[in-house]
């Protein structure tokens, strides 16, 4: 994982949205919409962003996907940012 391109995805108002909502449970696809007033190919290309930094993982249920928040990227993260500023 490259800390600069988790840097970059995070930067996006809209997909640390899509994460907060991850991090309350797991969604499809259409639940995660239903909180957001752009296209479904603006939205799959969020998710995309986030599921190549890993930040976020996905499994099929049936016809679905389901995606999951990755915490052991997100405590990654912050570790890291504690690392630069640790005094």
């Amino acid at each position: 994982m490259s800390i600069s391109k988790t840097f970059q995805a995070l930067s996006d108002q809209t997909r640390r949205e899509i994460l907060e909502l991850l991090k309350k449970q797991e969604m499809s696809v259409g639940e995660i919409s239903q909180s957001f007033s752009i296209s479904l190919p603006s939205l799959s290309h969020h998710l995309n962003v986030l599921k190549q930094v890993e930040l976020i993982s996905d499994r099929r249920k049936g016809q679905e996907k389901i995606y999951s928040i990755n915490l052991s990227v997100l405590e990654e993260v912050a570790s890291t940012l504690l690392n630069i500023f640790k005094v």
